[in-house]
């Protein structure tokens, strides 16, 4: 029978040219998967022998040493932050420092007579003064107080009598009779060189837990507060403060704010209550200004003021005074005669009671001031009570360069 011819079902051989062809593109591809895979173990191999190293220098330079090769004990790590600082060295640089401070307050009845006391706690810190170890602490946690005692860290309490005091500034010096020995002085840093977003630690005893730190950082400097004593309120304007986000809670009042150094930049002196990470202390400028009177004299009195009472300026305000200047400290009223002019026009904005026509104070020798804040700051850190400073007011819509004699509180 004569053969059919149909399609062929399987594909045709390939020449010899072309099987050779597809060999070597298959060669060079596999070369380049081998190349690559090498590479990558090779780099990967020196990326992890070179961490490793590091990561065991690292280990070996914080004290975590492997136990067996394989498991890494723990049990002497130290955490370090910022420029190599390790918190439970600074805690254990400071904390023989701080102090507990108790004391008896009298209670009275509506006859003025003595019914009782209570017990109240605060904290405090050694520093030195003249060679002379002395002990900080808040105003407010000896005010009016007797039985007073510190009790150290190791447990060791002594009588404490106070030496100095200065309510405006919420400061109190106190000695005590027996130091306990060994006591280093924590020293005291310049406040003036603190800027915001420093980190900070408290250290006192919170409701009583003492010896506890806390951390945070400065939040705001220049703060004023008005502490709350029963009186005069405005009397009591603490001026020139920190603001920060250590916690701050009873029984912290008087102890030490410290740097990462171990030095004092303030002393803690108020938490809100109900507030999230908000607390005040007083600069440690402050202090050393102060220091000198309060062991010598047992007091300080020099306090400046401008003798006046006015307000923040804000937008509303200079609306009313169809003028530009939407900052500066509007003058309503001046009790002495010291070169400021007061208001003569009583006004209504938004609901608020105000004496306009005053000056509206905008610069103190030349620094800008832009509310009561800047204002009282600049003339606790820069002037003294009698001298005089150069004030730019703008008086009418006119700006004026003013002298103004610095008053006494």
């Amino acid at each position: 029978m004569e053969n059919s011819s149909f399609p062929s079902l399987s594909p045709p051989l390939a020449s010899t040219e072309t099987k050779a062809k597809r060999f070597f593109v298959i060669l060079i591809v596999a070369v380049l998967l081998v190349g690559l895979i090498a590479g990558g173990l090779t780099a990967y191999i020196i990326t992890y022998s070179d961490f490793n190293s590091k990561l065991t220098s690292l280990e070996n330079q914080l004290g975590i040493y492997s136990s067996n090769g394989n498991v890494t004990n723990y049990s002497n790590t130290v955490y370090l932050l910022g420029e190599n600082v390790s918190l439970s060295a600074l805690y254990s640089q400071v904390k023989a420092s701080v102090v507990v401070i108790q004391d008896l307050v009298p209670q009275y009845n509506i006859f003025g007579r003595i019914f009782g006391y209570n017990m109240q706690q605060g904290s405090g810190f050694v520093t030195s003064f003249n060679n002379q170890q002395v002990i900080v602490t808040n105003n407010h946690v000896i005010e009016d107080a007797i039985n007073v005692t510190v009790t150290f860290s190791n447990g060791d309490s002594y009588p404490a009598t106070v030496i100095g005091t200065d309510p405006r500034a919420d400061l109190a010096i106190l000695s005590a009779p027996q130091m306990l020995s060994g006591v280093t002085s924590l020293s005291l840093a310049d406040s003036d060189l603190l800027q915001v977003a420093d980190p900070v630690v408290a250290v006192g005893s919170p409701y009583g837990l003492s010896g506890t730190l806390t951390t945070g950082v400065i939040s705001a400097l220049g703060r004023s507060m008005v502490e709350d004593s029963g009186t005069d309120k405005n009397d009591l304007t603490l001026a020139d403060i920190i603001q920060t986000s250590t916690a701050i809670n009873p029984g912290n009042s008087g102890g030490p704010l410290i740097t990462y150094r171990g030095e004092v930049v303030g002393i803690t002196t108020a938490g809100i209550s109900n507030s999230e990470s908000l607390g005040f202390a007083i600069p440690s400028n402050t202090l050393k200004r102060e220091l000198n009177s309060l062991v010598s004299s047992g007091s300080y009195d020099q306090h400046p003021s401008i003798n006046a009472v006015g307000t923040d300026m804000n937008y509303q305000i200079a609306q009313a005074l169809a003028i530009s200047v939407t900052y500066g400290w509007l003058v309503e009223s001046v009790s002495t005669s010291n070169g400021l002019q007061g208001g003569n026009t009583q006004a209504t904005i938004l609901g608020s009671r105000y004496v306009l026509g005053g000056d509206i104070i905008i610069a103190i020798n030349i620094q800008r001031i832009t509310n009561a804040d800047d204002l009282l700051s600049y003339l606790e850190r820069n002037t003294l009570p009698g001298q005089t400073a150069n004030f730019t007011v703008l008086r009418g819509r006119q700006t004026q360069t003013v002298s103004v004699t610095i008053g006494k509180v």
